[in-house]
């Protein structure tokens, strides 16, 4: 545990805007797709009315390996990931949150937890009027993710918990009122939308003023010789964990190669604040394996 701290805590940064970095290497569009919108699915070019249901079937098809696939890919670092991600949303009693593309419940869970904990701090156990005010929205587009969300919950004793909504919905075309949350988290997600300005104009729209959005994705190493390994480990070590994890190494050569087409942090960065937000920062663990970048609504 002491080691999988220490690498969850080396190279921590956090930066404003900078100027960017080197982009993902461009890869040729067909001439197929010159008469049509083409989007990026790992490196292969689709259309982009494609895109939406090649993830879903990437993810129809790891949905009840998904967890155990996180904890085998990152050796466990992924919880501690997370754990940093709660902390800087610094959940309250009362929120109403939105967690996007968290179907498996994982950041939800969180942060229904450290509400309570917040609770039963401040109150002692006793459930207040502003406690009962609490709501958290898990909203995916693909069901048989929600339906795992949903057994866990069960599995975790929130099955009753009338403060917990899943919602199937698409990332680009929330169903939620504007100005209606007070915090936005999206964990893992949102590289596999196929137009990412739209889902941060969504999540500006649907969070409150003063809300808090915030995005922890696997991202862009920015250390010379570590960068070498963890592309050796990425696309030798990863597709083939899939295969005998989940039995799948084409979803997770996916993965890797859509980690690879993802804005770099400046760049990512820089659609955030286009999007509207303001304060806009990022933070990157373990070299810039994973980054999280947050923004105010104000």
């Amino acid at each position: 545990m002491q080691t999988a701290r220490r690498l969850a805590s080396w190279s921590l940064q956090r930066r404003l805007l900078l100027p960017s970095q080197a982009q993902a290497p461009s890869i040729p569009t067909a001439a197929a797709f010159l008469h049509s919108h083409a989007t990026s699915f790992g490196y292969k070019q689709v259309r982009e009315e494609e895109k939406s249901k090649l993830v879903g079937n990437v993810f129809s098809s790891v949905a009840s390996s998904y967890d155990l696939m996180n904890d085998v890919m990152s050796v466990g670092l992924h919880r501690l990931w997370k754990g940093r991600l709660i902390s800087k949303l610094n959940p309250f009693p009362g929120m109403k949150h939105l967690d996007v593309a968290g179907g498996t419940g994982d950041v939800a869970f969180r942060v229904l937890e450290r509400i309570k904990s917040v609770g039963h701090r401040a109150m002692q156990g006793t459930l207040t009027e502003t406690e009962e005010d609490t709501h958290i929205y898990v909203c995916d587009i693909n069901p048989n993710m929600l339906n795992v969300g949903k057994k866990r919950a069960a599995e975790r004793g929130h099955s009753e918990e009338h403060c917990l909504s899943w919602i199937q919905g698409d990332a680009e075309a929330l169903s939620f009122e504007d100005g209606s949350m007070d915090g936005y988290t999206i964990a893992f997600g949102i590289r596999n939308v196929t137009h990412i300005e739209k889902a941060l104009s969504e999540a500006y729209r649907v969070l409150k003023r003063g809300g808090r959005f915030l995005c922890l994705e696997l991202s862009h190493v920015d250390v010379p010789v570590f960068k070498d390994i963890y592309d050796v480990y990425s696309f030798s070590v990863i597709p083939t964990i899939g295969e005998l994890v989940a039995g799948d190494r084409q979803s997770y050569q996916y993965l890797v190669e859509s980690i690879r087409r993802f804005p770099n942090q400046e760049k990512f960065a820089q659609m955030i604040q286009e999007a509207g937000f303001q304060r806009v920062e990022y933070e990157n663990l373990v070299g810039g394996v994973v980054a999280i970048h947050s923004g105010l609504k104000l």
